[in-house]
């Protein structure tokens, strides 16, 4: 994490994110995610109920991330990922960007858009034990409904930020924890 997190720094400092797009708002988007990864990389715990399932497995695993540095769920949710994988070593977790890596995130759409960001868990043998994302369920759900009123982007990217803050990344949590349950 603190790898992907000054691999953005390193671009900013060329004046670009990650992407084709480096326009003003982009890296300003960008600047701003760096600043949400690093307090939710300080302020940010998991929950024990997950904690104690990632404790509970014994094969390994290996997490992939498909994000872009200027994704605003991708901010609050890959914190959390990354503390979730440094629990137990048999998770391995790796950043992909999905310009780089369209094929891959082609066959995890969502509702037919490369939306980021998606976890994809698999296992040694390279089969799909889970994914998630782009974003909590209940903070979908209000996206889609403030996408299909019209809501102005600048006023639902406030209202999706505020949610963000107010969950503290327990819903996330649990939605992985489910996966990682139903998995047995």
């Amino acid at each position: 994490m603190k790898s992907f997190i000054a691999s953005i720094g390193a671009l900013l400092s060329q004046g670009k994110t990650t992407g084709e797009n480096h326009s003003e708002s982009m890296l300003h988007y960008t600047q701003m995610n760096v600043k949400r990864m690093e307090r939710w990389e300080k302020k940010g715990a998991l929950i024990p109920e997950v904690v104690e399932e990632l404790n509970r497995i014994t094969e390994p695993q290996n997490w992939v991330v498909l994000t872009e540095a200027w994704c605003g769920d991708a901010a609050h949710a890959l914190p959390f990922i990354s503390k979730m994988a440094e629990v137990n070593p048999l998770i391995s977790f790796e950043i992909k960007l999905r310009d780089e890596n369209l094929e891959l995130m082609d066959q995890f759409l969502t509702n037919g858009s490369r939306s980021i960001p998606k976890l994809i868990a698999y296992n040694e043998s390279n089969q799909v034990l889970f994914d998630w994302g782009p974003r909590p369920q209940f903070i979908q759900e209000e996206f889609l409904r403030m996408r299909k009123e019209g809501v102005p982007y600048q006023e639902s990217s406030k209202v999706i930020q505020q949610l963000y803050n107010k969950d503290k990344g327990i819903t996330m949590q649990k939605e992985i924890l489910s996966l990682l349950q139903s998995m047995k």
